[in-house]
């Protein structure tokens, strides 16, 4: 039940070129330590999950190795797009359990995200943005998978709803691989986690997310969290690099 990344790149061709999307990123995650990816936008950290699920685009060239221990369950950027709006949320579930041939039904696993089982009857539109995203975890993890990948799952979720995803998510990862890519720092603080944060394609830094949040090593990290809002909105000195043929050799503020 490992995830491993092991000098993972990805070249995705364009008109101009080609986009460094990820380059030569080791990671790893393990059951009992959910790993959270950070980055300001067009870091890599969707594609770095994209590389992990296999829905890089056909033309994607990729190389070094991703090293998946059983099947994967991916939680959707937006929770909306995980369910058909004109059928019941419960008759949905178990449609999914049955494809994947899961042990838990749908009430076992409403349970396990903390939803009331009466979300079984309603349709999608009728659940808060907060439940729909238990409810697209659950959908997740109805195959009962070794790996769970979320990409941005928290994006359409205010504060409060934010960290809960976060929580369960992490709780989740008791007996499973998480790998989270998120823009929402401050609910990572104080989680039991591992962090890594990425930076033009690279990942720049990987620890005990506590202690890479209290005391970044990198001057990048460093500069990411001054930027937020309870640390004096102070922008980031450096301009973000075109990764359409960036150098090999680039690094933050070169």
């Amino acid at each position: 039940m490992t995830l491993l990344l092991e000098k993972l790149s990805v070249r995705i061709p364009v008109d101009r070129g080609e986009v460094h999307a990820v380059t030569e990123a080791d990671l790893v995650a393990v059951p009992g330590r959910p790993h959270f990816v950070i980055g300001g936008s067009g870091s890599g950290k969707s594609t770095l999950c994209a590389a992990v699920t296999g829905m890089l685009p056909a033309t994607a060239r990729v190389t070094g190795r991703v090293t998946v221990s059983g099947a994967i369950g991916v939680v959707p950027q937006s929770a909306m797009t995980c369910f058909t709006p004109v059928r019941k949320l419960g008759k949905q579930l178990a449609e999914t359990v049955r494809w994947l041939r899961g042990e838990r039904g749908p009430r076992e696993l409403l349970d396990l995200v903390g939803l009331e089982a009466d979300a079984l009857g309603k349709y999608p539109h009728e659940l808060s943005g907060g439940m729909l995203q238990r409810a697209a975890i659950a959908a997740a993890i109805a195959g009962d998978p070794a790996v769970v990948v979320a990409d941005e799952p928290t994006s359409a979720l205010d504060r409060e709803r934010s960290r809960a995803a976060v929580s369960l998510l992490a709780k989740l990862a008791v007996d499973r691989a998480v790998l989270v890519a998120t823009h929402d720092i401050e609910a990572l603080r104080g989680a039991d986690a591992d962090l890594s944060v990425m930076f033009a394609s690279r990942i720049v830094e990987t620890g005990p997310a506590a202690e890479v949040l209290a005391a970044p090593g990198n001057p990048y990290t460093r500069d990411l969290l001054a930027a937020l809002p309870e640390n004096g909105l102070h922008p980031l000195p450096f301009p973000t690099p075109d990764l359409v043929g960036l150098p090999d050799d680039y690094r933050y503020g070169s």
